[in-house]
């Protein structure tokens, strides 16, 4: 890490076992991903229960190239966090599954969501509930009136709509087609 790991306790006692454990649970994450830039890791426990254990609240900020993971564990309803190592552990469990997304995403194992492509509406049927759109390359490209979610009876001659392309029985056609604008 470029700035050394934080740790702090609001409303708990410092703990150098706690302290422990969270510094061994941050280098398993930078050995995951070497290029953290920084992290903060909050343990506060927010209300002062005396007839049954505290409730232990994690908070993890995480800064990555372009990006923070922030993960905000608070205490459940149930017992399960009573324990500060348990809370610990699902807030470090959840950092991780975090790093993990992010570093697919920056691998390209994601695929990036495609942009809609953009048409105008060419022919009309109202009758039968279709038209045609064409597209900046000439194509025309069919439509059913279920495929329109703006509403089809909103279409005109010329309407420029986002669409996205799928392949149906006949051909391509449009569908969740909404009106540019």
């Amino acid at each position: 890490m470029q700035v050394p790991l934080q740790v702090s306790f609001r409303n708990v006692d410092r703990s150098d076992a706690i302290e422990a454990a969270v510094r061994e649970k941050a280098a398993k994450l930078e050995e995951f991903f070497d290029r953290i830039t920084s992290c903060h890791v909050i343990i506060e426990a927010p209300h002062q229960h005396h007839q049954r254990g505290n409730l232990y609240r994690v908070s993890i900020h995480l800064a990555v190239p372009r990006k923070e993971l922030v993960v905000d564990r608070q205490p459940p309803e149930h017992h399960a966090a009573e324990d500060v190592r348990v809370a610990l552990r699902e807030a470090f469990d959840s950092m991780r599954r975090q790093l993990e997304d992010y570093v697919r995403e920056v691998r390209g194992d994601v695929k990036p969501h495609a942009e809609p492509d953009v048409a105008r509406v060419y022919k009309l049927f109202p009758e039968a509930d279709y038209g045609f759109l064409t597209t900046s390359d000439g194509r025309e490209i069919y439509f059913h009136a279920h495929s329109v979610l703006d509403g089809f009876n909103r279409l005109q001659h010329g309407t420029e709509v986002r669409f996205v392309e799928e392949e149906g029985e006949k051909g391509p056609q449009a569908t969740s087609i909404r009106i540019v604008g």
